[in-house]
């Protein structure tokens, strides 16, 4: 058997010598380890993905591994007893991904999803979604070597299925029509309710990054009115919280006078944009609702 190391919030079940079972911030993990290099070549190896996150080692990558997609998605998506109309999964290689190339299993059909010369200039994102009754998995293939001992084939995955169409990727396997676009008043309202992060706050600068094809808005907050992890930390001894918020750049976000309401989620440890409508404009759209009785949740005005 080859080695392999399963780590971060990741519960995984497979065909595997050893598994020791962990209790990860409140989250049973399964994690398998196995040692040796007796794989044979053209062998495939079965293993199930169930938790929201994770990442994986794939250590002297031989044969090949099938990563079946079963997630146990958050409490969020399963409210009120519905499915997630589409699950998005992302995968981030490493910054030292060798041996291996990984492909895309949809309905018994392979795309060629990350391989290792891309992963090795430099490691981006790649995300696609799928419907919950589709048969999907990731399916790592090791490539040639004469030397295995420095390959390790690693990266980080999500699995959601409470990002709506409003959160944009840069991944070239997901639409990306309409992303730009201002949210209406139910998505404004829908994403005061659900986002990972609410902030009110003003832009400070906007830094373009060409090759990441991203934006990086940098944003004074004025008020956190909720996020799910510390995005948003005080500076010295001022009141006011300062952050980064990412977005597509062809966007062409640029900094603007006035507050705005930050909605987004977060995507490996980054704060990701949903909706920013200027506060004023939220104002009226959530005064409006209340007085109709039509606001998904309550949220505390200033």
């Amino acid at each position: 058997m080859w080695p392999l190391d399963a780590s971060l919030i990741c519960c995984m079940a497979g065909s595997l010598g050893a598994e020791v079972a962990l209790e990860h911030a409140g989250i049973e993990s399964l994690v398998p380890k196995s040692y040796g290099l007796s794989q044979e070549s053209g062998s495939v190896e079965q293993i199930s993905l169930h938790c929201a996150e994770g990442s994986l080692e794939w250590l002297y990558p031989a044969g090949a591994l099938r990563l079946s997609l079963s997630p146990r998605l958050p409490t969020s998506t399963a409210a009120k007893g519905k499915s997630p109309r589409q699950v998005t999964t992302c995968i981030k290689p490493s910054s030292t991904f060798r041996g291996a190339q990984i492909y895309l299993e949809r309905n018994g059909i392979l795309e060629l999803l990350l391989s290792e010369t891309d992963a090795s200039l430099r490691p981006r994102v790649r995300c696609f979604s799928w419907l919950p009754h589709e048969k999907v998995a990731l399916f790592l293939q090791s490539t040639l070597h004469q030397d295995i001992s420095r390959r390790i084939a690693a990266f980080r995955y999500e699995l959601r299925g409470d990002w709506n169409s409003r959160l944009s990727l840069p991944s070239s396997n997901l639409s990306m029509e309409g992303a730009c676009r201002p949210c209406n008043d139910t998505e404004i309202l829908m994403a005061i309710c659900t986002s990972d992060f609410v902030i009110r706050g003003n832009i400070r600068t906007v830094t373009n990054d060409v090759e990441m094809r991203e934006s990086i808005i940098n944003v004074s907050a004025m008020r956190i009115h909720r996020q799910k992890f510390t995005l948003f930390q005080p500076v010295g001894k001022s009141s006011k919280s300062t952050g980064s918020i990412h977005t597509l750049l062809q966007c062409g976000v640029k900094p603007g006078p006035g507050s705005f309401l930050f909605t987004g989620w977060l995507h490996f440890g980054e704060a990701w944009l949903s909706c920013a409508p200027r506060y004023k404009d939220f104002r009226h759209i959530y005064e409006d609702a209340h007085q109709a009785h039509e606001n998904p949740c309550e949220v505390l005005l200033d």
